[in-house]
């Protein structure tokens, strides 16, 4: 059995592989139209080639993936690999203030969690980012790396997502069903790993028939350069790329003119 330092380096290896094999894939893909740009503290998507009019809140979800305690905090096992995206992009406060403002205007929170129980018998095979989690003892339920972070503690009026075990939000949870249930058109995305569950998640709400919407400075992967392939390479495929302070002017603006 690997000691618990050396799975997490594992995990952190296989991540990196994530990050370089994104922007090797995109290379391949050369006749997409880029829809998304290298994103700084001053970016806006209304230089993308789809700005964000007015979004009903009533038919509005703000999805958060993960907001726990490995990714979002000091001593959590992956928070030093993310740490370098927190810093950039201001993850948390973005999240934070996205989380607050939607829930005013109306619209419908939905929390995201991933945990195992002990021993993580839920995963089984020999490779890949999971056999990394279950290797590295992590997310395991009931215990503060699964907790989530108090930032963004659920509120509530909040929903929480039950039975994510995988890297898509909808596999193996009860998300289509909260989302249906709610009346739920446009799909806002946010939370961890960019490249990984977040991108899983866009994938399958875009083919499932969702408006979405991914926030760029609410997310988080082990690189800067892995979340920049992101950006630059497969958001504009599933979902349309935007940022907090978009979403909330949105949502804001749709409830002042109803």
């Amino acid at each position: 059995m690997l000691s618990r330092s050396t799975c997490i380096a594992v995990f952190l290896a296989f991540a990196v592989i994530v990050d370089h094999s994104a922007a090797f894939t995109s290379s391949f893909l050369p006749s997409i139209p880029r829809t998304t740009q290298r994103y700084s503290s001053s970016s806006s998507s209304t230089s993308l080639n789809m700005a964000i009019d007015k979004l009903d809140p009533s038919e509005t979800a703000l999805v958060l993936i993960e907001y726990q305690n490995e990714f979002t905090t000091e001593g959590g096992a992956l928070y030093e690999a993310v740490k370098p995206c927190l810093d950039k992009y201001g993850t948390i406060a973005n999240s934070k203030k996205a989380m607050d403002s939607a829930r005013m205007a109306g619209c419908t929170i939905i929390h995201v969690p991933i945990a195992f129980e002990d021993g993580h018998k839920e995963i089984s095979g020999d490779f890949g980012i999971l056999q990394a989690i279950k290797e590295g003892k992590t997310f395991k339920a009931n215990e503060w790396g699964s907790a989530f972070c108090d930032t963004m503690k659920p509120g509530p009026t909040d929903l929480i997502c039950k039975g994510k075990s995988g890297l898509c939000g909808f596999h193996s949870t009860n998300l289509d069903f909260l989302l249906r249930q709610n009346g739920i058109k446009n799909v806002v995305l946010g939370g961890f790993l960019t490249n990984c569950c977040v991108e899983s998640t866009m994938r399958t709400a875009y083919e499932h028939g969702y408006k979405v919407y991914t926030l760029k400075d609410c997310c988080a992967a082990t690189s800067v350069e892995g979340q920049e392939a992101a950006f630059e390479h497969t958001f504009g495929m599933f979902s349309i790329p935007t940022t907090s302070d978009e979403i909330i002017g949105a949502v804001q603006g749709a409830t002042i003119s109803a």
